[in-house]
């Protein structure tokens, strides 16, 4: 079983101004896509995307709740590639079980039922 390590970077919070890209929504992907795939060039797999909520100071003794646009990534560690793998027989083995000797029961069977004490006498 592969071992991941996380990265987690908070989303872009605008869009990038480029040729052909013209609306908000165009701007705002191209900057989700150059981060992507510069995370990419490292190894780095798109996971998901996450809001979570933070903490903050808000004048000198409150804290106000606000929440994080997060982007997780995962890439398979170095050391879990290098595991050694299984290694593969070139012809199946076969498993041929052994049995003994087939019992075959001595006398009646006693009766099915609730429990009688004329057996208990017995």
């Amino acid at each position: 079983m592969p071992n991941f390590e996380y990265k987690v970077v908070a989303a872009p919070r605008r869009g990038e101004k480029a040729r052909g890209a013209k609306s908000t929504a165009e701007r705002f992907a191209l900057a989700l896509t150059t981060l992507m795939n510069s995370l990419a060039q490292d190894g780095w797999e798109y996971l998901r995307a996450d809001a979570l909520p933070c903490d903050e100071r808000s004048g000198l003794t409150g804290t106000k709740t606000s929440f994080q646009n997060l982007l997780v990534f995962r890439r398979t560690l170095a050391a879990a590639e290098e595991a050694p793998q299984p290694m593969h027989l070139a012809a199946p083995v076969t498993f041929i079980p052994v049995l003994g000797a087939a019992q075959t029961p001595v006398g009646a069977a006693p009766p099915l039922g609730p429990a009688n004490s004329s057996l208990a006498a017995e």
